[in-house]
């Protein structure tokens, strides 16, 4: 299993603002940080903000920052809302296509496993990945708030 780049990135935009606590942050900042994708940046921060766990700030000077406290964001919900609601395997759709689906039992275990998979990471929080703030400031070249 592999979690796609969208949950990645969300989990980093988050653990990036975590550690600015008296400043906003920008998609600029956090591209550049990471080396990734300015323009792909952009779509997951408007997620984030869509599901109340950033706020967004326009404008000049503008930027975003937590719209919760570290220690009040799950892993397994940043992930879930990341991954979304798609059926982890086509016979759990609505839509009939798999002729074993009625013996099968492939849906049951990739079911368990993954409820097993946001169990661990429900166990998370933000706030434990940041535990270390000031190596990931210094690796992550941080701007002082």
């Amino acid at each position: 299993m592999r979690l796609t780049t969208f949950s990645d990135y969300s989990l980093r935009v988050l653990m990036y603002l975590a550690l600015q606590e008296e400043r906003l942050a920008t998609i600029q900042e956090i591209a550049s940080a990471y080396g990734i994708s300015e323009s792909h940046l952009m779509k997951v921060v408007h997620q984030l903000a869509l599901n109340g766990l950033v706020e967004t700030v326009r404008g000049k000077g503008g930027g975003m920052r937590l719209a919760r406290d570290p220690a009040d964001v799950r892993l397994g919900e940043v992930v879930r809302q990341a991954e979304g609601s798609t059926p982890i395997v086509e016979c759990l759709s609505d839509e009939p296509g798999c002729s074993i689906a009625p013996v099968c039992k492939l849906a049951g275990v990739l079911v368990r496993a993954f409820d097993a998979l946001y169990a661990e990471l429900d166990r998370y929080t933000l706030a434990d990945l940041v535990k270390r703030p000031s190596e990931l400031k210094r690796i992550l070249m941080v701007q002082p708030g």
